[in-house]
Protein backbone atom coordinates (compact mmCIF):
# COMPACT_ATOMS: atom_id res chain seq x y z
CA UNK A 1 0.00 0.00 0.00
CA UNK A 2 1.50 3.32 -1.12
CA UNK A 3 -1.17 5.20 0.81
CA UNK A 4 -3.32 4.65 3.87
CA UNK A 5 -6.23 6.84 2.82
CA UNK A 6 -8.08 7.88 -0.34
CA UNK A 7 -9.97 11.16 -0.53
CA UNK A 8 -12.68 11.07 -3.20
CA UNK A 9 -14.51 13.81 -5.04
CA UNK A 10 -18.21 12.94 -5.45
CA UNK A 11 -19.88 14.37 -8.58
CA UNK A 12 -18.25 13.08 -11.75
CA UNK A 13 -15.95 10.76 -9.80
CA UNK A 14 -18.05 8.35 -7.75
CA UNK A 15 -21.52 9.31 -8.95
CA UNK A 16 -22.94 10.44 -12.27
CA UNK A 17 -25.10 13.27 -10.93
CA UNK A 18 -25.25 15.39 -14.07
CA UNK A 19 -28.81 14.59 -15.10
CA UNK A 20 -30.29 15.44 -11.69
CA UNK A 21 -28.27 18.66 -11.49
CA UNK A 22 -29.42 19.62 -14.99
CA UNK A 23 -33.07 18.98 -14.13
CA UNK A 24 -32.82 20.93 -10.87
CA UNK A 25 -31.13 23.92 -12.53
CA UNK A 26 -33.80 24.10 -15.22
CA UNK A 27 -36.60 23.65 -12.69
CA UNK A 28 -35.31 26.69 -10.79
CA UNK A 29 -34.78 28.75 -13.94
CA UNK A 30 -38.21 27.85 -15.28
CA UNK A 31 -39.81 28.73 -11.93
CA UNK A 32 -38.42 32.25 -12.32
CA UNK A 33 -39.18 32.60 -16.03
CA UNK A 34 -35.58 32.31 -17.20
CA UNK A 35 -34.16 30.51 -20.25
CA UNK A 36 -33.16 26.85 -19.85
CA UNK A 37 -29.60 25.50 -19.89
CA UNK A 38 -28.36 22.54 -21.92
CA UNK A 39 -26.81 19.44 -20.38
CA UNK A 40 -23.39 20.39 -21.75
CA UNK A 41 -23.65 23.87 -20.25
CA UNK A 42 -24.41 22.42 -16.81
CA UNK A 43 -21.53 19.97 -17.24
CA UNK A 44 -19.17 22.92 -17.76
CA UNK A 45 -20.65 24.87 -14.84
CA UNK A 46 -20.33 22.23 -12.10
CA UNK A 47 -17.31 21.82 -9.84
CA UNK A 48 -17.13 25.02 -7.80
CA UNK A 49 -20.18 24.54 -5.59
CA UNK A 50 -23.87 24.98 -6.23
CA UNK A 51 -23.91 28.74 -5.78
CA UNK A 52 -21.33 29.08 -8.54
CA UNK A 53 -23.40 26.67 -10.65
CA UNK A 54 -26.40 28.99 -10.33
CA UNK A 55 -24.29 32.13 -10.86
CA UNK A 56 -23.23 30.71 -14.22
CA UNK A 57 -26.74 29.47 -15.08
CA UNK A 58 -28.68 32.68 -14.33
CA UNK A 59 -28.48 35.52 -16.87
CA UNK A 60 -26.24 38.22 -15.34
CA UNK A 61 -25.52 35.95 -12.38
CA UNK A 62 -25.76 37.53 -8.93
CA UNK A 63 -26.60 40.89 -10.52
CA UNK A 64 -29.95 39.45 -11.55
CA UNK A 65 -32.57 40.64 -8.99
CA UNK A 66 -34.12 37.15 -8.97
CA UNK A 67 -30.84 35.33 -8.36
CA UNK A 68 -31.49 34.43 -4.72
CA UNK A 69 -34.95 33.07 -5.55
CA UNK A 70 -33.46 30.84 -8.26
CA UNK A 71 -30.76 29.66 -5.87
CA UNK A 72 -33.22 28.88 -3.08
CA UNK A 73 -35.55 27.06 -5.48
CA UNK A 74 -32.66 24.99 -6.82
CA UNK A 75 -31.48 23.97 -3.35
CA UNK A 76 -34.94 22.99 -2.17
CA UNK A 77 -35.70 20.98 -5.30
CA UNK A 78 -32.32 19.27 -5.60
CA UNK A 79 -32.22 17.92 -2.04
CA UNK A 80 -35.63 16.30 -2.64
CA UNK A 81 -34.78 14.90 -6.10
CA UNK A 82 -31.02 14.25 -6.02
CA UNK A 83 -31.34 10.47 -6.43
CA UNK A 84 -33.87 10.18 -9.24
CA UNK A 85 -31.40 9.84 -12.13
CA UNK A 86 -28.11 9.66 -10.24
CA UNK A 87 -26.12 6.41 -10.25
CA UNK A 88 -22.73 4.97 -9.43
CA UNK A 89 -20.30 4.87 -12.32
CA UNK A 90 -19.65 1.36 -13.61
CA UNK A 91 -16.98 -0.36 -11.53
CA UNK A 92 -17.11 2.05 -8.59
CA UNK A 93 -18.91 -0.26 -6.17
CA UNK A 94 -16.54 -3.17 -6.78
CA UNK A 95 -13.53 -0.86 -6.49
CA UNK A 96 -14.69 0.66 -3.21
CA UNK A 97 -15.47 -2.76 -1.77
CA UNK A 98 -12.02 -4.06 -2.68
CA UNK A 99 -10.27 -0.97 -1.32
CA UNK A 100 -12.17 -1.33 1.93
CA UNK A 101 -11.21 -5.01 2.09
CA UNK A 102 -7.55 -4.07 1.65
CA UNK A 103 -7.76 -1.71 4.62
CA UNK A 104 -7.81 1.73 3.01
CA UNK A 105 -9.46 4.55 4.95
CA UNK A 106 -11.72 6.60 2.68
CA UNK A 107 -13.55 9.92 2.69
CA UNK A 108 -15.65 12.04 0.33
CA UNK A 109 -15.07 15.78 -0.05
CA UNK A 110 -17.58 17.63 -2.21
CA UNK A 111 -18.59 21.20 -3.03
CA UNK A 112 -22.19 19.98 -3.01
CA UNK A 113 -24.23 21.26 -0.06
CA UNK A 114 -23.81 19.07 3.02
CA UNK A 115 -27.48 18.04 2.98
CA UNK A 116 -27.11 16.63 -0.52
CA UNK A 117 -23.80 14.95 0.30
CA UNK A 118 -25.33 13.29 3.34
CA UNK A 119 -28.34 12.10 1.35
CA UNK A 120 -26.14 10.47 -1.29
CA UNK A 121 -23.64 9.12 1.22
CA UNK A 122 -26.39 7.35 3.12
CA UNK A 123 -27.76 5.87 -0.09
CA UNK A 124 -24.52 4.65 -1.67
CA UNK A 125 -21.42 4.74 0.52
CA UNK A 126 -22.15 4.02 4.17
CA UNK A 127 -20.71 0.48 3.91
CA UNK A 128 -17.41 1.49 2.29
CA UNK A 129 -16.55 5.14 3.04
CA UNK A 130 -16.19 6.51 6.56
CA UNK A 131 -16.43 10.28 6.19
CA UNK A 132 -18.38 12.63 3.91
CA UNK A 133 -17.67 16.38 3.97
CA UNK A 134 -19.84 18.80 1.99
CA UNK A 135 -20.16 22.56 1.70
CA UNK A 136 -21.18 24.33 4.90
CA UNK A 137 -20.61 27.77 6.49
CA UNK A 138 -17.94 26.25 8.74
CA UNK A 139 -15.57 25.11 6.00
CA UNK A 140 -14.32 26.75 2.82
CA UNK A 141 -15.17 24.87 -0.36
CA UNK A 142 -12.65 23.39 -2.76
CA UNK A 143 -10.12 24.26 -4.14
CA UNK A 144 -9.24 25.43 -0.62
CA UNK A 145 -7.70 22.57 1.34
CA UNK A 146 -10.09 22.87 4.31
CA UNK A 147 -12.43 20.00 3.40
CA UNK A 148 -9.53 17.64 2.76
CA UNK A 149 -7.85 18.63 6.01
CA UNK A 150 -11.08 18.08 7.92
CA UNK A 151 -11.58 14.67 6.31
CA UNK A 152 -8.01 13.57 7.07
CA UNK A 153 -8.34 14.73 10.67
CA UNK A 154 -11.53 12.71 11.08
CA UNK A 155 -9.83 9.67 9.54
CA UNK A 156 -6.75 10.13 11.69
CA UNK A 157 -4.42 10.03 8.66
CA UNK A 158 -1.54 12.37 7.78
CA UNK A 159 -1.51 14.13 4.38
CA UNK A 160 1.70 12.30 3.42
CA UNK A 161 -0.24 9.01 3.66
CA UNK A 162 -3.20 10.05 1.46
CA UNK A 163 -4.06 10.46 -2.21
CA UNK A 164 -6.84 12.51 -3.80
CA UNK A 165 -9.09 11.23 -6.61
CA UNK A 166 -11.23 13.60 -8.69
CA UNK A 167 -12.45 14.47 -12.17
CA UNK A 168 -11.98 18.22 -12.61
CA UNK A 169 -9.56 21.12 -12.61
CA UNK A 170 -10.95 22.06 -9.18
CA UNK A 171 -9.85 18.66 -7.88
CA UNK A 172 -6.34 19.06 -9.28
CA UNK A 173 -6.07 22.43 -7.53
CA UNK A 174 -7.56 21.05 -4.30
CA UNK A 175 -5.04 18.23 -4.16
CA UNK A 176 -2.22 20.68 -4.82
CA UNK A 177 -3.42 23.03 -2.06
CA UNK A 178 -3.70 20.12 0.37
CA UNK A 179 -0.24 18.79 -0.61
CA UNK A 180 -1.69 15.48 -1.81
CA UNK A 181 -0.91 13.60 -5.04
CA UNK A 182 -3.88 13.56 -7.40
CA UNK A 183 -5.35 10.83 -9.59
CA UNK A 184 -7.58 12.37 -12.27
CA UNK A 185 -10.37 10.14 -13.58
CA UNK A 186 -11.39 10.13 -17.24
CA UNK A 187 -15.02 8.99 -16.93
CA UNK A 188 -16.30 12.20 -15.31
CA UNK A 189 -17.25 15.74 -16.33
CA UNK A 190 -13.91 16.79 -17.92
CA UNK A 191 -11.78 15.31 -20.69
CA UNK A 192 -8.09 14.40 -20.51
CA UNK A 193 -6.92 17.50 -22.40
CA UNK A 194 -8.72 19.83 -20.00
CA UNK A 195 -7.25 18.03 -17.01
CA UNK A 196 -3.74 17.99 -18.45
CA UNK A 197 -3.96 21.71 -19.19
CA UNK A 198 -4.57 22.40 -15.50
CA UNK A 199 -1.67 20.26 -14.33
CA UNK A 200 -2.99 16.70 -14.00
CA UNK A 201 -0.28 14.07 -14.41
CA UNK A 202 -1.84 10.77 -13.24
CA UNK A 203 -4.93 9.44 -15.02
CA UNK A 204 -7.32 6.56 -14.37
CA UNK A 205 -9.36 5.36 -17.34
CA UNK A 206 -11.52 3.04 -15.23
CA UNK A 207 -12.22 2.71 -11.49
CA UNK A 208 -10.33 -0.58 -11.43
CA UNK A 209 -7.17 1.26 -12.53
CA UNK A 210 -7.14 2.95 -9.14
CA UNK A 211 -6.54 -0.41 -7.47
CA UNK A 212 -3.14 -0.53 -9.21
CA UNK A 213 -2.31 3.12 -8.53
CA UNK A 214 -2.70 3.28 -4.75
Amino acid sequence: MRYKAIIWDLDGTLLDTLQDLHIAVNHALRHCGMPQRTLDEVRRFVGNGVRRLIVLSVPRGEENPMFEEVFATFKSYYVQHCQENTCLYAGIQDTLTELRRRGYRMAIVSNKLQAGVTELYDAYFRDTIEVAVGESPEVRRKPCADMVEQALERLGVRPCDAVYVGDSEVDVATARNASLPCISVLWGFRDRATLADCGATQFAATPHDILEMV
